[in-house]
């Protein structure tokens, strides 16, 4: 009881112990204390194994604590009551908001999910990791060299072994998809704080610059073309496209709310063009988002988070990121033993290709393929044994879902399909997902 009112007294403080005012909002006070318990609790998970008893069991009460925040974030609904004599009248009564009531269960889910997906690996006797004496020996070549190389028999893994490890990796990868969908709709639904809009340059081909602006706004517009021009070599030049794409939605949204004619904001050109813009850049940041899930958040998602004063939407972004981020962990630890698994059945694989979603970006040298890599995202299968789809019943919507992606990203039949506007696939996949969990919500209910 102690520790619980010391840390909602540094929440209330606004992480300023010193009373002196200076603390941020509650919204980021608790996005903050909801990441750093995170990263105390799980750290970077360098093995497949277990959490510590004592480490789950803080983990678990202390993120009760925090969640039951979004117990007291109410909505007034229309309810009748039946009166002593009879008489029916209709009142107002208070329940949880809509969003928190559908997401805050199904993040709980997500989250036992990942526990149990570790809890697995505890009497694995194949899978095991090099000890400080090989490391020199069997060291990883990539840019994460401190995390240790796993190791299996001889001979490989059993078939049994295998078809186990590729659905824990299936069942992980849905947990990613649903966690990252939850988080980038909450991030949609934030508002654009004015900071980040006042950076802003007052039209859309300052922010992209002349070669990406004529590119976009060419009578013909082709995704996998313009990607393929662009340098995605590394990190900083994903992400600063991306912040350039963000900005220029963002602009051109102002120039076609804008009412007065004499605003700095108003245009000449076309609401049906700036619509169709609009349209084209959307589609570019929804191949990047598929093809490089491991990128930072960009400089609107930051703003957001930062400016943010709606607590609810601070737990859920919060909450949803480090899931997301633990579920990319735990997927690129296992791919790690299905590459070792495939050395020891082929040697002449030394240059397995890892899964998309691994610890770098997936970044290679070579021309990239859009169709290639959205398609793999989108298309996992599991076995025919309970998935989390069954689990949480979100089997009809997610098969839905991943065909409109398919047919979004892949469509290249005219011009028109293309720069229709593509539908929210983050947000519809999620809506088919959780409506059907809003029966389940427990009762202390994004990276």
């Amino acid at each position: 009881m102690e520790l619980m009112k010391e840390k909602f007294a540094k929440l209330l403080l606004g992480e300023d112990m010193s009373g002196g005012g200076k603390g941020v909002s509650s919204a980021l006070a608790l996005s903050n204390a909801i990441t750093n318990l995170a990263a105390s609790a799980f750290g970077e998970q360098k093995r497949l194994e277990p959490m510590q008893p004592e480490t789950k069991a803080k983990w678990r009460k202390e993120i009760d604590w925090l969640l039951s925040v979004t117990d007291y974030i109410v909505e007034f609904v229309a309810s009748k009551q039946k009166s002593k004599d009879g008489t029916i009248m209709e009142i107002m009564v208070t329940k949880q908001r809509t969003d928190l009531q559908m997401n805050i269960p199904a993040l709980r889910k997500l989250d036992t999910m990942l526990l149990d997906c570790l809890d697995s690996f505890k009497d694995q006797t194949e899978i095991c990791y090099t000890s400080k004496d090989d490391e020199g020996k069997t060291a990883r070549k990539d840019d994460k060299w401190w995390i240790p190389t796993p190791k299996v028999p001889p001979n490989g893994l059993s078939d049994t072994t295998r078809k186990w490890l590729q659905f824990q990796k299936d069942s992980v990868n849905q947990v990613h998809k649903a966690a990252l969908a939850i988080n980038a709709q909450v991030l949609t639904e934030m508002e654009v704080p004015e900071n980040y809009i006042e950076s802003l340059p007052k039209n859309g081909r300052a922010s992209l610059g002349d070669s990406i602006y004529r590119s976009i706004t060419d009578e013909y517009f082709d995704p996998d073309y313009f990607l393929s021009t662009m340098d995605l070599s590394s990190e900083h030049k994903i992400l600063d496209l991306k912040n350039r794409i963000e900005a220029s939605v963002v602009i051109w949204r102002r120039k076609m709310t804008a009412k007065d004619g004499k605003s700095t904001w108003s245009s000449a050109v076309s609401m049906e063009k700036r619509e169709l813009f609009e349209d084209r850049a959307e589609t570019i940041l929804l191949i990047l988002k598929h093809r490089f899930p491991g990128i930072p958040q960009s400089s609107l998602d930051i703003s957001k988070i930062q400016y943010n004063r709606d607590i609810g939407q601070a737990i859920l972004e919060s909450y949803s990121r480090i899931i997301e981020s633990r579920a990319f962990t735990v997927m690129s630890r296992i791919e790690d033993v299905m590459q070792a698994d495939d050395l020891a059945h082929d040697p002449s694989n030394a240059e397995v290709k890892r899964f998309p979603m691994g610890d770098s970006l997936g970044v290679s040298d070579g021309m990239f393929n859009d169709k290639e890599e959205v398609e793999k995202l989108s298309s996992a299968e599991t076995p025919n044994s309970m998935t989390l789809l069954d689990f949480m019943g979100w089997g009809e919507g997610d098969e839905d879902t991943e065909k409109d992606t398919k047919e979004e990203i892949r469509s290249k039949e005219s011009d028109a399909k293309l720069l229709s506007k593509p539908p929210n696939i983050v947000t519809n996949k999620r809506v088919s997902y959780l409506e059907n969990l809003t029966g389940s919500r427990s009762p202390t209910a994004r990276h």
